[in-house]
């Protein structure tokens, strides 16, 4: 059983550039780095919908959006406990 063949970020990327730029069908890119064609397709496609991100400041908003749901899901968790703890006290007499 063979491995499954796992590609760097940066060869993802160069394979996908050569994609963008069509000089060369996808077939022949394929031929050309030794990947399935369909994984050029999807590289390329990727790489066209995640372009915006790299001008547009998507990353650091991204994070910042993560950060902000963090905390409110921090938040949510104690109050959970509290919650949690005063049931079982209340109970328990």
């Amino acid at each position: 059983m063979a491995k499954r063949a796992r590609y760097s970020a940066e060869f993802k990327a160069k394979v996908a550039l050569d994609a963008i730029r069509g000089e060369l069908t996808l077939a022949e890119l394929a031929k050309k780095h030794g990947v399935h064609p369909n994984v050029v397709g999807q590289w390329k496609r990727l790489a066209i919908e995640n372009m915006a991100t790299a001008f547009g400041g998507g990353v650091a908003e991204t994070a910042r959006d993560r950060d902000a749901e963090f905390e409110k899901l921090h938040a949510k968790i104690g109050q959970l406990v509290v919650e949690r703890d005063f049931l079982q006290k209340a109970f328990g007499r």
